[in-house]
Parts: structure tokens; C-alpha cells; sequence
């Protein structure tokens, strides 16, 4: 950065800004502002800062979010390649926020401003978001939703990962091979379902063996039953690979034929993200848009330093270029001389990189073509310089620099050496400076430049007040007066004897000593001035205070009125609202009445007919395509029958005769149903029907009649019959000594799922009981562990 322009602490404020900033390109041209000292190039960049704020304190700021530059990766994709999963997202989220920031614009695009060359700048595109959105859902993961083929690969692996798990599963729980398993657990090797198996008892399970323990306790073999089932799952794994990889080429191909649009559009973004900074800024430091102009004419009226903590600041007004072109700063150290110099400025700088300072409204700056800075101590030792001799190394090069169009800002001039030349050395130095039509103002300690301001036409005094009573400044500048020397009078207060101050006063020339009574008088004569002057703004800001009060009542009573008539006309309106939603609730209770008592006299064997008819859409099994489906049955059937379901291949027996309906309710093992009448054949072998059911005696079946099932499918019973049905399946797997049985209720409305979970809660052969995982059926299942 330019030396006098860090000297003024620029770059601080700009590191404020870029902090304002939420993209990285933003941030980087923050610290990259360079002061324009075109008038009407500074003048629209503080518009804009302005609108920014305008618009902000209206409709809030917009927001920016994380959008990044994908320059790169777009030009990348347009000449064909194949970008990432991540840098897709990258792109599809800069869309995002494109396309947010241009609906925040739209809701008040009638109003007109700067900043709408950037905002019609911001061309949205959500096919394109959208469409990398559904596709892609992570950094890790693809959509199913991404293809149709993609989700048909994927269906096809869920089938055979279904398969390998349930041959897998009836091993784990075989009695023959439970005894050589490690745990009774399926897992995964190399994408390969395995099962732990016992090292030693690695050959009484026939398969491939894929990997060992850390331990060599066990071993994971995929047994001889799945390897078709992992082979089909491996192959599938390689064209789901195939299917993304096309996928991702199509995306970027579709970012590529957008990319001029998409980097256009992000460069607009980071010009707005720059923009609404400032206007940030702007609001942190209470700052206002100043009057700009090329003449030199500087007025700033209660100017606070940004960089000075906000409680402690103190506002000053400063002048310069209108009736004076030099200023000559005079007053105590420490009284605040250097920091008016600063702020004088970096407000300029500030104004010229079009942001906004703290100070009060309708306060006016110039640019300059230079600003010229000699500020601070800047000695070296590795130089061989003094304090002097660097001063005046730098004040050399801003009188080889300055012209008309400079801001020159010199502080303690001609200080650190002998005070009479010194004092010479300084005057010689404004004298040239002036005469190259520059703008200076400068600090001193010299009563000569006090006199040489008060003489010299176009050159003005300023000093930091002081009061001596508490022996602080106040940090004020006083435009006009120059400053008078109160060493002897600190000194006094402090304690020094007054013999010593009054023979100092007596060594003190004539001239020095009528020079600073004169000072003085003018002094004395500025505060009554004042203090007559503040007085009179007193009554005046009491005046406006009572008119502005008595308009603020005028306008309160007439918008209270307005108001009273917009509430009755809400209440109005809600009142209706609620009378006609009131009777829409009614009409639906009526009707929701109507409804329910029609069921509840509706023929049953239709509703379930038409569940039926529900759940043979949703069965993937189809009846078989043959001839005999015109088989018609030889004889009406009556209870006791045998048939076969035809559908299934299974055998069952008639519970009960046929309904109206053509329902047959039938049992096959322990399993109840109702079946279509042409779905079943009757069979030649008979069972005798019931003569056990209604014999005296009951036969309790042993453990090795009964016959072991590990699965009890329920789906279309009601919960009634669906709960008698799961109790016998878990008898009998007690009897059978079988520890795991899943219970098939499927997911439909979830009332079979709630009735059976009720009731295995309260049977004691439960030990635990839960859903299904992915797999095992999900929410359609329920895996019971018994005692």
C-alpha cells in the first residue's frame, strides 16, 4: 500500500471492511481498494455505498451465504471435463445464492438505484440448481432420483443384497451350523456377505474364506449358497460406478453450456458482497455520505476517528480550502493536534474509496490527485537518520510531488532542531508549498507560525483547546484562534514556585509577552462568543422541539384514527373468517359421520375385497400365465376340503364355505387367509375335517410334531385375527425351541404394527422385540427373540 496512505491507517479500515465481506473474492478486493481521484467515479461508488445502506435499513441486507468462485471448474467443464461431486455442489450452491439475492432484488425492483446494474447483472438459473441438487445429495453420495438407470441398478442390488442376507440368515440360525459360527451376525468383507466362523471349524462350512482376525479365532467365509448372490452384487457395484460417472459427466457438461453466465453472475455477486460491506461498515461507525467535490473545499463537522474507541472519541470540526488554503494547528502535546491531522485525512481517502465517514450530515470533502503525508517519528538507525533528518527526507519528496491537486499533512514542522531556524525552515516550506496551490495543514509548537498565519492572507490558525483549571485537553479544534503557550500556567498549577514563574514571565521578550496577552484577550473573548452563541441554539433547539412535538401529536392522532379504522375492519374480517370456518368444520363432522356409519353397515367381506384387491396391485407375484386358470371346480367346496393355492403352491384347508363375494377363508399351516375361489383347486386326498376341533379331549402337540416355522406372515388379516395367529406361531416356536421369529405385517396404515407390538409387550415367552432393518424388511417386519 502507498506509504502516506498507510501512515493515515488506511489499511486498518480496510481490514474492517474485508471483515464485513462473506465471500473470498470480496474480501481480497476489499483490501484492494484503491482511492479513485476521478470526482465522478468516487461520487458514484459513495452512491452506491449509500443506496446499499438505504436499501439495508429498509429490507434488510441480503444474503450471501458461502457462494464461491467456480471460474476454474466451470471453464474446466466447459472444455469438457468431469468435475466432482463436491465442485458440482460448489456450483449448484453459488445458484443458489444467486438466484435468492435476485428474489431479494425483485421485491422492490421498481425502486430505482446504482446498485441495479449489479443486481440485473445476476442471471438465476435453477434448472441447473435443481438439477445437480437431486442428483447429487453429498460429497459422498448420489441421488437414486439421479437416472432411471441409476435407480434400477441400485433397486436390483437392495434385491440381491436381500437374498444373500436371508440365505445368510436361515445358516446363522440353522442348528447345524449355529455351533461353528464365531456370532450369530452376517457381515461384510470386501463388499462380500461372510459369516464369522470358528477357525477350527472352518471346513464344516463350505465356502470361501475372505479374511481372518487380528486374533486367527475366526475366520469370515462367504458361503457356497451367496457366492452367485455377491458375485451379481459385485457386477452391479461396477455399472452403479458406470452409471454415476456418466452422470457426472452429463451434469458438468450442462455447468459447462451455462458457465459464461455463472462466473458473470458470481462477479456481480462479489461487486454487491463488496458493496453491502461498506454499507456495514457504514452502520457500525454511524457514518453518513459526505458532499463531494474537486475543488479543495474541505468541512467536516463533528468528525469522530473510526479507529479511536467510539465512548471516548471526540467529535471536531474541521475546515480547509474554502477561505484559507493552510491551516496552522497549534496547542499542548497530547491535545489531539496529530489525531486531527489523521482524520482529516483519512476521511478524504476514505470518501475517495466511496465509503462512508462518521461525521454529521451535509459535511463536505475533496479528492485529490495526492494525498502527502509526514506523520510520526519515522528515525533510523540502519540510515543514519534523526528525527529531523527524516522529516525532512519525506518533506523533500512531497515538495517534489505537490501540485494543485494535493493534500499535504505535516506534523510538528521544522521541529528537532534549533527553534530560530526551525521556525524559518518551517515558514520557507509553507511559503513554497502555497505556491504550488496545494492544500496543507500542519502542527507546531513555533509562535513564529502563529504570527505567520495571522499575517499572511490565505493562511489560518487552529488550535486544540486546553483548560487550564483541570489541566486536560478537550480535544476540540478552534478554527481561527491561534494557540496559546500554557507552560507557565501548568506549571503553576502543578506547584512549581512562584518565584521561578514569575522570573521566567520577566525573561520572556516584550513581543512573546504582548503577543500572548493579545492571544489571550481573543481567547476570553471566543468563550463569551460561544458561550452566547450556545445559548441561542439552546432556544432554538427548544423552539423546534415544541413544534416538532406538537407535529408529532397532529400526525399520532391521525394515524391512531386510521389505525382504529384498519383494526375494526380486521376484526370484521376475522370474525367472518371464523364463522366460515366454523361451518366448514361442521360440514366436514357430518359428513365424517355419514361416512363412518356406512362403514360400520357395510358388508365386511367388501371392505376386505377391496383391501385385497389393494394389496394384489402392490404384490410383485403374479398368477400363473397357464391354461388351467380356466379350471372350474368340480363340486361346490365345503368345509374340511383340501386345495391347493394355486398363486403360492400350496396346500390349506377349507374353513369356510364361499361367500357371496368368492372369498374362501382357508388355513395353510398355521396361517389364516381368505383367497379368491379361482385361485383354488380341489385336491382328491382328504383330511378328515374337524373331528379333533370338537372332540372332548385335546391332543397337545409335542415338540417333535410340530413343525418349526421362523416366519408368520399376517398381511391382509384384521388385528384381531392377526394377533390369534402371532400367539399360536409363538407357541408353537416355543415347543419347537426356535429363538427368533419374524412377524410379516407389512406397512400399510400401521394398525397390525401397533395390535401386534401391544400384544407382544405382554407376552412372557417375549424376551425383546423390534422393526426390521434394511434388509430384514424394515417397518413391514417385526423381529421377536423368545425366551
Amino acid at each position: 500500500m502507498n506509504r502516506h496512505y498507510k501512515t493515515l491507517e488506511l489499511d486498518k479500515i480496510l481490514e474492517r471492511l474485508a471483515g464485513q465481506t462473506s465471500l473470498d473474492d470480496a474480501y481480497e478486493m476489499a483490501l484492494k481498494l484503491e482511492p479513485q481521484f476521478d470526482l465522478k467515479k468516487a461520487q458514484l461508488l459513495l452512491k452506491q455505498t449509500d443506496d446499499a445502506v438505504v436499501l439495508s435499513g429498509k429490507f434488510g441486507a441480503p444474503s450471501f451465504g458461502a457462494a464461491t468462485n467456480c471460474s476454474g471448474n466451470l471453464r474446466r467443464a466447459q472444455a469438457g471435463g468431469c468435475l466432482t461431486t463436491s465442485e458440482l455442489l460448489a456450483i449448484a450452491d453459488t445458484l443458489r445464492i444467486i438466484r435468492t439475492v435476485k428474489e431479494w432484488h425483485s421485491r422492490f425492483a421498481s425502486v430505482e438505484t446504482t446498485l441495479d446494474i449489479y443486481f440485473s447483472g445476476l442471471v438465476s438459473n435453477k434448472y441447473l440448481e435443481e438439477r445437480i441438487t437431486s442428483a447429487i445429495i453429498s460429497d459422498d453420495e448420489i441421488s437414486d432420483k439421479a437416472s432411471p438407470a441409476l435407480s434400477d441398478i441400485r433397486r436390483k442390488i437392495r434385491t440381491a443384497s436381500s437374498k444373500a442376507r436371508e440365505v445368510l440368515d436361515k445358516i446363522i440360525h440353522s442348528s447345524s451350523y449355529i455351533k461353528y459360527l464365531q456370532e450369530a451376525i452376517i457381515t461384510q468383507r470386501d463388499g462380500r456377505y461372510v459369516v464369522p466362523v470358528r477357525s477350527e471349524c472352518r471346513n464344516n462350512v463350505p465356502g470361501l474364506v475372505h479374511d481372518t482376525s487380528s486374533s486367527g479365532a475366526t475366520v469370515f467365509i462367504e458361503p457356497m449358497g451367496v457366492v452367485q448372490a455377491n458375485n451379481d452384487i459385485k457386477m452391479l457395484r461396477a455399472k452403479e460406478e458406470e452409471e454415476i460417472e456418466r452422470i457426472l459427466f452429463e451434469l458438468s457438461a450442462n455447468a459447462g453450456d451455462f458457465a459464461d453466465n455463472i462466473i458473470n453472475s458470481y462477479k456481480n455477486l462479489a461487486d454487491l458482497n463488496l458493496i453491502f460491506a461498506k454499507a456495514n461498515l457504514a452502520y457500525s461507525m454511524r457514518a453518513t455520505m459526505p458532499v463531494l467535490n474537486d475543488k479543495g473545499i474541505i468541512n467536516i463537522k463533528q468528525a469522530r476517528h473510526p479507529l479511536i474507541n467510539k465512548d471516548k472519541v471526540v467529535p471536531v470540526d474541521i475546515e480547509l480550502g474554502k477561505n484559507f488554503d493552510t491551516l496552522v494547528i497549534t496547542g499542548p502535546n497530547t491535545g489531539g493536534k496529530t489525531v486531527t491531522l489523521k482524520t482529516l485525512g483519512l476521511f478524504t481517502l476514505m470518501a475517495m474509496c466511496g465509503l462512508l465517514v462518521p461525521c454529521a450530515d451535509n459535511s463536505e470533502l475533496s479528492v485529490f490527485r495526492r494525498v502527502l503525508v509526514d506523520i510520526g517519528d519515522e528515525q533510523s538507525i540502519e540510515q543514519s537518520l534523526s528525527t529531523f533528518s527524516a522529516h525532512m527526507t519525506n518533506i523533500i519528496q512531497i515538495l517534489k510531488l505537490a501540485n494543485a491537486g494535493s493534500l499535504c499533512l505535516i506534523d510538528e514542522l521544522g521541529a528537532g532542531t534549533d527553534p530560530v531556524e526551525g521556525a524559518a525552515l518551517a515558514i520557507a516550506i509553507l511559503e513554497k508549498l502555497r505556491t504550488r496551490h496545494a492544500k496543507i495543514a500542519s502542527t507546531t509548537h513555533y509562535a513564529e507560525l502563529k504570527e505567520f498565519a495571522l499575517r499572511t492572507e490565505g493562511v489560518e490558525n487552529g488550535c486544540c483547546e486546553f483548560d487550564v483549571v483541570t489541566l486536560k485537553p478537550t480535544y476540540r479544534l478552534l478554527i481561527g484562534v491561534p494557540g496559546k503557550s500554557n507552560a507557565f500556567a501548568i506549571s503553576k498549577r502543578l506547584g512549581m514556585d512562584d518565584d521561578i514563574v514569575e522570573r521566567a514571565s520577566e525573561l520572556v521578550s516584550n513581543e512573546s509577552r504582548q503577543f500572548e496577552d493579545v492571544v489571550e484577550k481573543l481567547e476570553k473573548r471566543r468563550q463569551s462568543l460561544e458561550k452566547q452563541l450556545e445559548n441561542a441554539n439552546k432556544l432554538t433547539a427548544k423552539a423546534n422541539t415544541e413544534k416538532q412535538k406538537a407535529e408529532n401529536e397532529m400526525r399520532k392522532a391521525k394515524e391512531n384514527a386510521e389505525r382504529e379504522i384498519e383494526r375494526a375492519k380486521q376484526e370484521a374480517q376475522r370474525i367472518i373468517s371464523r364463522t366460515r370456518a366454523e361451518a366448514d368444520r361442521l360440514v366436514e363432522e357430518i359428513n365424517k359421520a355419514r361416512k363412518e356409519k356406512e362403514l360400520s353397515v357395510a358388508a365386511r367381506t367388501k371392505l376386505r375385497k377391496n383391501i385385497d384387491k389393494m394389496e394384489a396391485h402392490a404384490d410383485p407375484i403374479k398368477l400363473k400365465n397357464t391354461p388351467d386358470e380356466e379350471y372350474k371346480l368340480p363340486r361346490p367346496l365345503k368345509v374340511g376340503d383340501t386345495v391347493l393355492i394355486y398363486d403360492i403352491d400350496k396346500n390349506a384347508t377349507v374353513l369356510a364355505p364361499p361367500s357371496k363375494e368368492g372369498q374362501v377363508l382357508v388355513q395353510a399351516g398355521i396361517i389364516k387367509t381368505r383367497v379368491d375361489i379361482k385361485n383354488l383347486r380341489l385336491l382328491k386326498s382328504q383330511v378328515k375335517p374337524t373331528a379333533s376341533r370338537f372332540s372332548s379331549t385335546r391332543n397337545v402337540p409335542s415338540r417333535m410334531d410340530v413343525r418349526p416355522e421362523t416366519e408368520v406372515d399376517v398381511r391382509g388379516e384384521t388385528a384381531f385375527d392377526a394377533v390369534n395367529i402371532v400367539d399360536k406361531a409363538i407357541d408353537n416356536a416355543v415347543l419347537s425351541g426356535v429363538g427368533k421369529l419374524t412377524i410379516i405385517h407389512g406397512k400399510g396404515t400401521g394398525v397390525l404394527r401397533r395390535e401386534i407390538n401391544q400384544y407382544l409387550k405382554t407376552n412372557k415367552a417375549v424376551k425383546s422385540h423390534r422393526l426390521g432393518v434394511f434388509g430384514e424388511g424394515e417397518d413391514g417386519v417385526t423381529i421377536v427373540e423368545l425366551k
